[in-house]
């Protein structure tokens, strides 16, 4: 897809959830579209309305900052959907690129975690896919196991619609999260498959790309239902694995929480055989 198309599906998503309202114009009873006009924009933007319809279709290859400036602030972006947007529109050229090699996690992270008998933790690569996980991370999920693709067991698994009490939250948080990491371009063919293959699995998901949300949530609280302990309330944190593309996900309870009784409750049920040391250091 080329980028001026990009920009312009961009700007035409982030028009359209923005109320008039919301910018002090009238909302009216016989608006024909969702949002703001072009001419709204325009005119919130100080440019002419002709010159941001070249932008929305893609005629105009080479808007100023200062322009993107200004339709950020009509838009009302904040400042992580202000970047992507100044990254749709100078995008840093790509060199030609080569079949990426297998993905692979380093023995001291697979010890790191290995020895965490009470965290959940596991890896994830540049398109979701589970890497290396501790036996606890497999006892809370097996879509958390090595070979499991998060974003694919997410949208198409039904069962994780009972897992995750917070579905609607989460899903609406990993979208957006998606976009920040993959940035304004993406030149992955394995990341363009998933998210091909989530479009015409998942309407949520389809529903989700297409508002272009960018947000990047590396922490927060998430509610899941365990089938053998319970509901569980567990923060997680997201650390970027230097130099590798790699993220590392933790979930931890509240202390003296009952989460943290029943994650402790799991972790004795989760005392890995041979066969799941082997799973979580070799795939």
């Amino acid at each position: 897809m080329a980028v001026t198309s990009t920009l312009g599906e961009y700007l035409r998503a982030r028009r359209e959830l923005v109320r008039p309202g919301e910018v002090g114009l009238p909302e009216g009873d016989r608006r024909r579209v969702p949002g703001l006009r072009r001419e709204e924009v325009a005119l919130l933007a100080g440019i002419s309305a002709e010159y941001y319809l070249r932008l929305e279709q893609g005629r105009d290859q080479h808007p100023s900052d200062q322009v993107l400036d200004c339709i950020a602030k009509a838009l009302r972006l904040d400042t992580e959907a202000s970047a992507y947007l100044h990254g749709l529109a100078h995008p840093v050229p790509q060199k030609r690129r080569r079949p990426a090699p297998p993905e692979r996690v380093s023995g001291s992270v697979r010890n790191l975690i290995g020895n965490w008998t009470t965290t959940p933790a596991y890896v994830h690569g540049r398109s979701g896919d589970v890497l290396a996980a501790n036996p606890l991370a497999m006892a809370l999920s097996p879509h958390y196991a090595p070979g499991s693709n998060t974003l694919r067991a997410a949208f198409l698994e039904p069962e994780m619609r009972v897992f995750y009490r917070d579905w609607d939250e989460m899903t609406a948080k990993v979208v957006p999260y998606l976009r920040s990491v993959i940035g304004a371009g993406v030149d992955d063919p394995r990341l363009v498959d998933l998210i091909g293959e989530l479009s015409l699995g998942s309407e949520r998901f389809r529903t989700l790309w297409a508002r272009h949300d960018v947000r990047h949530k590396t922490s927060g609280l998430t509610r899941l239902l365990h089938p053998q302990v319970g509901p569980l309330d567990l923060r997680y944190e997201k650390l970027a694995l230097s130099g590798a593309g790699q993220m590392l996900i933790t979930y931890h309870a509240d202390p003296g929480s009952d989460s943290e009784q029943r994650l402790h409750l799991l972790a004795t049920l989760a005392v890995p055989s041979d066969g799941a040391s082997m799973l979580a250091a070799e795939a």
